[in-house]
């Protein structure tokens, strides 16, 4: 009977142990260490706006805006009340689907302190209940060109210097938006009417620090207090509706069904001013949907944005050169996982490690296979031009990643750790002090702004990427009236 007890006592005592930590199979990190790490990061890369920063960003918002009402004003062709849609990151972080290629390098820190992009309806189809055809003939999936034959004469009078004109052998012209000749007309513009406040500056009005375009894009750098903003400007087309193209995707199970409506999902679309590999430069627009993503943002646990985050802040150093892998890749494999995995999976608020090492793995499989599908377009595959060489190279700098991601972690830490600083050291030896503070009056006249600064705060936080709608007067275009989807001010 000793045996037996003897043998019990083991067991007791090999129970007792503290479990073994758990390890990530192929690097040997420990699963805790990168929850670690994790939070370290986005402690550090999501900063806490105060109110001064939040009027700052206030102002900027509000300079863009009046700028915009102007150049409505100079020649009557962007629609008088439009739509915009403000993204909280820049283009090249991935928040709209367009080539980075052609974009100068900014850095945070360096460069700037945070960044916007601004989709700006150029046209609007805004009275369409049917899903939405487009002239997909000559162009990839995800692309389209865009006859101005769908618009009244008024409208064609006004762009036909922006579009590539075809005769056809009836004798008809047709009329092909440009998306190279449109972004020209918008950087001249924009140009002109910055020309032109610059020459009367006001009190509390933004220093323009940079004003670029890039590819079809136009940069704008504002420094605004102790605060430098960094604006990606799109011209877009603009839709209501849903596009026919998409329209067997609606058919599938996703991640949000129940969680929000059909109808906040398909709410519209764009046209943004990006080409295909092979496409026509001047004639070639790609669908975005980026009014959408900003719902399906909302259905993501916010353990998993952190792991994308973080990912995408390893992917933006590792793989920029030679340009093939764009964070937005990573944002559609981030998509395909909430569809693939249950949803109580990607809820657990301390998987971000798990999260963080599955989106590597993704990410690898798309390039080694070369295939990476368009989250709603899945027969758009956005990897397909790609050389085998390309892909391998970035395959293989993935690998020393997934070898170690606690290091490249720790990289990315201190890469965000060093642009605070320089942000910080900026703020103090006050280098885009020159424009005075909008708070920089004294006396009571700051306490409106403290108040206005405190709500905006709240607007900022808690409604990143909303749809913006503007009423510019272009009699006063001093004055924009926007308001934050059903919040005015």
């Amino acid at each position: 009977m000793a045996a037996p007890l003897a043998s019990k006592a083991g067991s007791a005592s090999t129970n007792s142990k503290p479990p073994f930590p758990e390890l990530d199979f192929r690097s040997g990190a420990r699963v805790e260490e990168l929850n670690k790490l994790i939070q370290e990061f986005t402690k550090h890369d999501q900063r806490e706006y105060d109110d001064q920063r939040a009027l700052e960003i206030h102002t900027a918002k509000d300079f863009i805006f009046s700028m915009l009402g102007m150049v409505q004003k100079l020649d009557q062709k962007l629609p008088v009340a439009n739509e915009y849609l403000l993204l909280s990151g820049g283009v090249r972080e991935g928040v709209v689907d367009i080539d980075l290629d052609e974009l100068n390098v900014y850095a945070r820190g360096t460069d700037y302190d945070m960044d916007f992009t601004l989709l700006v309806p150029a046209l609007k189809l805004h009275d369409r209940n049917q899903p939405v055809t487009l002239d997909m003939r000559h162009s990839a999936l995800c692309h389209s060109w865009l006859s101005l034959r769908l618009f009244d004469e008024g409208t064609i009078s006004k762009w036909k210097d922006c579009c590539t004109i075809v005769d056809h052998i009836n004798g008809a012209t047709n009329y092909f938006f440009s998306p190279t000749k449109v972004a020209d007309w918008f950087y001249d513009s924009i140009s002109i009417v910055l020309s032109e406040i610059q020459k009367k500056p006001q009190r509390g009005m933004p220093k323009v620090e940079k004003v670029e375009k890039n590819g079809t894009i136009i940069s704008i750098i504002l420094g605004v207090g102790s605060s430098r903003m960094l604006y990606d400007i799109v011209p877009v087309v603009s839709f209501k509706g849903w596009p026919a193209v998409a329209q067997s995707w609606l058919m599938e199970n996703h991640f949000w069904d129940g969680k929000i409506t059909e109808e906040e999902v398909i709410s519209g679309f764009y046209l943004v001013p990006a080409c295909s590999y092979k496409g026509k430069k001047d004639n070639e627009w790609r669908l975005s949907f980026a009014r959408s993503e900003v719902q399906l943002k909302k259905c993501i646990s916010s353990s998993l944005m952190q792991a994308y985050q973080a990912c995408k802040a390893i992917i933006i150093k590792l793989l920029s050169r030679p340009k093939a892998i764009s964070p937005y890749h990573l944002r559609s494999m981030m998509l395909w996982a909430c569809d693939r995995l249950p949803a109580n999976y990607l809820a657990q608020e301390d998987y971000a490690a798990h999260f963080l090492l599955g989106l590597i793995d993704d990410l690898q499989h798309c390039l080694v296979n070369k295939m990476c599908p368009n989250y709603f377009i899945p027969q758009c595959n956005m990897l397909e031009h790609l050389s085998e060489e390309t892909v391998m190279l970035h395959a293989r700098k993935l690998s020393s990643v997934r070898s170690d991601p606690a290091e490249h972690l720790r990289t990315a830490i201190e890469h965000v750790k060093a642009a605070n600083r320089l942000t910080l050291e900026l703020q103090r030896r006050g280098s885009t002090t020159s424009i005075p503070s909008p708070q920089s009056d004294g006396g009571d006249t700051n306490q409106p702004d403290d108040r206005l600064a405190k709500k905006l705060q709240q607007l900022v936080t808690e409604n990143p990427g909303k749809s913006i709608s503007v009423f510019i007067n272009p009699d006063d275009v001093t004055r924009p009236h926007f308001r934050i989807d059903d919040k005015f001010f």
